[in-house]
């Protein structure tokens, strides 16, 4: 009778040696083909004193790298809304509303104001200013005593912040709009204002309507009103 614990053993050797193989990493450092043999190779490499340049060279590539990319970070998130459109004396159009024809928009600023209800506005157009704000740029922050100012604003997310005593702790109403809306607002004189674009691609676009003509070397205009824009 044979033994059934020598078959098993001898069984298990057989599978052993038949199905199993070897397996070994070649350390020769002139087959190329070998990842051992590359990485022995990197390490044979940065134990030279002529691997100090190198590194150095790679070390400046990614602090280059860095300070580009915080360069070109985006603004900061738009801050929470203070105050309503009203507290910020303007209206909002989606851009289609006011679009006229095919070709798209086109309003009267102390028009649109007078008709959405918006008042302390300019009364008509003595003086007429055009600019654009790109991302994370900001005009105004200032305040005419002389003057009533209407604005129309579009082309990407932006906030209007106007003062306002009545809004309380802040002293200012600001208000968000997207790049799909057309805002028009008013300053009336001794009123601070400010637009500021929070979009992190899009420039903004603003039309600026006075009722008289403002000298920026006077006394009549007061200058950074606020501390944190």
């Amino acid at each position: 009778m044979a033994n059934p614990r020598r078959g098993a053993s001898q069984f298990h050797h057989h599978n052993s040696s038949s199905n199993v193989l070897p397996i070994s990493f070649s350390t020769d450092p002139q087959n190329p083909s070998s990842s051992s043999s590359i990485l022995n190779g990197v390490f044979l490499f940065l134990k030279r004193p002529s691997a100090f340049p190198f590194l150095l060279s790679v070390f400046v590539l990614l602090t280059w790298l860095s300070l580009r990319l915080q360069r070109t970070a985006p603004p900061p998130p738009p801050r929470s809304r203070v105050g309503t459109d009203a507290d910020a004396n303007l209206v909002r159009f989606e851009a289609d509303a006011v679009a006229k024809d095919a070709r798209g928009w086109l309003l009267d600023p102390v028009l649109a104001a007078r008709d959405a209800g918006v008042l302390g506005g300019a009364q008509f157009c003595s003086s007429i200013h055009v600019g654009e704000i790109r991302p994370g740029g900001m005009r105004g922050n200032h305040r005419h005593h002389t003057c009533n100012e209407t604005f129309v604003i579009w082309g990407a997310d932006t906030r209007f912040r106007l003062e306002n005593g009545n809004v309380q702790g802040d002293g200012y109403a600001e208000v968000g709009f997207s790049s799909s809306e057309v805002i028009v607002a008013a300053s009336p004189a001794g009123t601070a204002h400010a637009l500021i674009n929070v979009d992190r691609v899009r420039t903004s676009f603003f039309l600026g309507c006075q009722d008289s003509v403002i000298d920026n070397n006077s006394s009549t205009t007061d200058y950074k009103v606020w501390k944190d824009l």
